[in-house]
């Protein structure tokens, strides 16, 4: 079994978790515009003139979080309506999505949070879909799209400030068990989740055992967790927690829920979501201390992404012999409570 993601930002090997890049692309399967227009420059040069203006701080990888604003410069790219590095099932619809360097990506600590970006023209809001290698701390790679909300495109490079976005509106959560996946070797994806993520565990018969984030946003066990249907529990970094049972062991399947993280939703188990009263509220979040159960099964819908093929340049997870013990089995998903989470004081520092 291999511990594979997409080839994507990260200048990996191809990987077929996603399709073949148009002959147009970049090695990345990124199309950049600099100023003028023109496509395709060096991406090592443009790297190297930005992280002298911005500066970049490699020994510090997080995502960016809580309500502070951070200088920094912005270009633009073509994702292809793939889903970057994040292992999105594509491009948002409305194609505002942003890259980071390494030491704000965070080895995918910061997928799925969403940054408010302003330029010359204004603001724009944008979720972190992708990484973008050559990018230091401050340097964000927009759509082509974003950037032309916030500046004119000739420029190609501008000025802006941004903020993590608290707390953003979004859908109820979505997980997708990765192709390849089976009860010796096990991976799962979650979005629509709104904040970074803090942990995912997973619920064994000896209780809840956390799975290893990878840079192209899943989470694994690489020795697995048994047949399934399995109970997640996911935490973001502000507190919020919420419980997703019933989630079943269909690869390459999306599978739909009505669990929020936070705040309100419709739908039967929807809750108003649990952040701990140690946690704090930055800009964009209300503050409040929350409750709720927000915990349902979840229901399967199928997205079409053929079997990763090809190896993994960061190792691959053998099958074993038989299922760990306590690993989580059909009753697995018993329990639908929501339990608040001891959050830090405060959110982690970001980089830059």
């Amino acid at each position: 079994m291999t511990d594979d993601g997409p080839a994507s930002h990260a200048r990996r090997p191809s990987r077929a978790d996603r399709p073949a890049r148009s002959a147009g692309s970049t090695r990345s399967g990124r199309t950049r515009w600099l100023a003028g227009g023109a496509a395709a420059a060096g991406a090592g040069l443009l790297g190297l003139l930005l992280a002298a203006q911005v500066g970049a701080s490699p020994a510090c990888a997080a995502p960016p979080v809580g309500g502070g604003t951070h200088q920094g410069k912005a270009t633009f790219y073509d994702a292809q309506g793939q889903g970057g590095n994040c292992s999105f099932d594509s491009a948002p619809a409305d194609r505002m999505y942003v890259a980071l360097g390494p030491a704000e990506y965070a080895d995918a600590a910061a997928c799925g949070g969403y940054l408010d970006v302003t330029g010359p023209r204004g603001t724009v809001r944008v979720v972190v879909m992708d990484q973008c290698p050559e990018c230091a701390a401050g340097h964000l790679d927009l759509s082509r799209e974003a950037f032309a909300r916030i500046a004119d495109p000739v420029r190609g490079i501008v000025d802006v400030s941004y903020r993590a976005v608290v707390d953003p509106p979004t859908g109820p959560l979505a997980v997708r068990v990765k192709e390849g996946a089976s009860q010796w070797w096990f991976a799962v994806r979650v979005t629509d989740h709104g904040n970074p993520l803090a942990t995912v565990e997973a619920r064994t018969g000896s209780g809840w055992r956390g799975l290893v984030r990878h840079d192209y946003n899943y989470w694994l066990a690489d020795d697995g967790l048994g047949p399934g249907p399995y109970s997640l529990r996911v935490t973001d970094v502000y507190g919020n927690r919420a419980t997703v049972p019933g989630v079943q062991l269909a690869p390459a399947r999306t599978q739909q829920t009505d669990v929020r993280l936070y705040g309100g939703g419709s739908g039967s188990g929807s809750g108003s979501g649990s952040r701990s009263s140690g946690s704090s509220s930055a800009a964009g979040g209300s503050g409040a201390d929350r409750s709720g159960d927000r915990s349902t099964a979840a229901q399967t819908t199928s997205t079409a992404e053929p079997p990763s093929p090809g190896p993994t340049p960061t190792g691959s997870a053998s099958p074993g012999p038989s299922p760990t013990a306590g690993a989580a089995g059909p009753g697995a998903a018993a329990s639908p409570s929501t339990v608040p989470v001891a959050a830090p004081a405060d959110p982690p520092p970001a980089c830059g």
